[in-house]
């Protein structure tokens, strides 16, 4: 996964300065994510599996205007331990240990809630 993530940052940096406006990063950042998401099922799942794949992601179909609204829900629907972690790691981009020193929790703590509030956020949005 932290290749995937590599992957679409180095071609963001490549081409950002093709973007024409600002407003539009957001929706060009979602396609190039969607684009490397699909290359990694293919090269997992094989060509029969990418349409199984498509067809879980929430935002395969939805606006813009939707997935945020969709992700406001899926946050709003975390309770305030998960919902915390995750506005201070993905809204405030706070580090781990930041975020662990603010709640005086441990890294490790920090972690495993963040990654079980992600999964929730995926379960729910994927209902």
């Amino acid at each position: 996964m932290d290749d995937a993530v590599q992957e679409v940052l180095w071609t963001l940096s490549r081409h950002i300065g093709s973007l024409q406006k600002l407003a539009s990063l957001s929706a060009w950042l979602f396609s190039i994510v969607k684009r490397e998401c699909s290359r990694l099922a293919r090269r997992t799942l094989g060509h029969a599996g990418i349409e199984t794949v498509e067809d879980n992601l929430f935002f395969s179909t939805r606006t813009e205007h939707e997935l945020r609204i969709d992700l406001a829900n899926a946050i709003q629907s975390l309770p305030d331990h998960y919902r915390s972690i995750i506005l201070m790691r993905d809204a405030e981009e706070l580090t781990v240990d930041e975020i662990a020193a603010s709640l005086r929790l441990t890294r490790e703590a920090v972690k495993a809630r963040l990654h079980r509030a992600r999964n929730l956020m995926r379960e729910y949005l994927l209902k």
